[in-house]
């Protein structure tokens, strides 16, 4: 199973479209698509997933993906209305003012954010604020006025340092769609199987590459072994349980994927900078 191509529908009559949902839920289906999408969510809880990053999302959080991103948003329970998520969702094809519009010198700040949100960025702080009442203003507006807001919600992104990375390793514009593909199909697995145990024997077979050349390859990719990526979305994966769960650690540790809780002590201890305990008790508090 790979990440899904989604066709974005098209309207006629508009340049790029502008969503409102209130919905009972998000679908769950990982997809991509070459428009970029800026999402603005309203109302919700739950987990989301992007490139490889597995984290858990909140109401009034605003999130920049570029094209081809694999992605999925995944809400709790519905609320007593029916209702439990509702989001401003923006789609953008980096084509749709024309081929060669990304390309004229007074786009390049704006050409290379787009790029570097191809990873993913969570948009924050006080630019935040800002984007959310731009988009607000943009689902009012018709015709030329949304062009001119929609360029200055860009151009405020890309003057900014309020956001946050959300997945590093996935870099898909040093990609082929050979690559793209072979390197959905290991994050598709990897999401579907971090749990239980995983060989490189299993994931060179499904690469079509040999153990070695597998290895290899995925450190290219993402500049990182396949086991520390692992780690990193099983560690995710724990995070989110220590917090939303009354499991006990030990417990958590093995729902995650860990084999033994000192393993899962140290690994937690390096990526979180403190105990899981002390994580729970933060968070909590926090």
């Amino acid at each position: 199973m790979k990440a899904k191509y989604h066709q974005v529908p098209k309207q006629t009559n508009t340049t790029f479209s502008i969503r409102h949902d209130i919905l009972p839920q998000f679908g769950t289906v990982w997809h991509y698509h070459p428009e970029i999408e800026l999402h603005y969510l309203i109302k919700g809880q739950g987990m989301r997933f992007i490139g490889e990053n597995i984290a858990d999302f909140y109401d009034d959080e605003v999130i920049l993906m570029g094209s081809n991103i694999p992605h999925m948003w995944k809400g709790n329970n519905q609320d007593d209305d029916g209702n439990y998520v509702e989001a401003l969702v923006v789609h953008f094809h980096p084509e749709s003012l024309g081929k060669d519009f990304m390309s004229i010198p007074e786009i390049k700040v704006i050409r290379n954010y787009l790029i570097m949100a191809q990873q993913g960025l969570l948009i924050i702080g006080e630019t935040k604020k800002k984007v959310q009442k731009l988009m607000i203003k943009m689902k009012e507006q018709t015709g030329i006025n949304r062009i001119v807001i929609l360029l200055r919600i860009f151009e405020l992104l890309s003057t900014s340092k309020d956001y946050e990375i959300i997945s590093a390793s996935y870099i898909n514009n040093n990609f082929n769609k050979p690559d793209q593909a072979r390197i959905n199909n290991i994050f598709t697995f990897t999401f579907n199987n971090f749990k239980n145990k995983i060989t490189i024997e299993e994931l060179a077979e499904i690469s079509n590459l040999s153990a070695t050349s597998f290895c290899r390859y995925f450190k290219s990719a993402t500049k990182k072994s396949y086991f520390e990526f692992l780690t990193e979305i099983r560690l995710n994966y724990a995070c989110r349980e220590l917090l939303n769960s009354d499991n006990n650690i030990k417990s958590i540790a093995e729902e995650s994927g860990f084999e033994n809780l000192s393993n899962f002590y140290r690994h937690f201890k390096n990526y979180m900078k403190m105990s899981p305990l002390k994580y729970k008790k933060v968070k909590y508090i926090g």
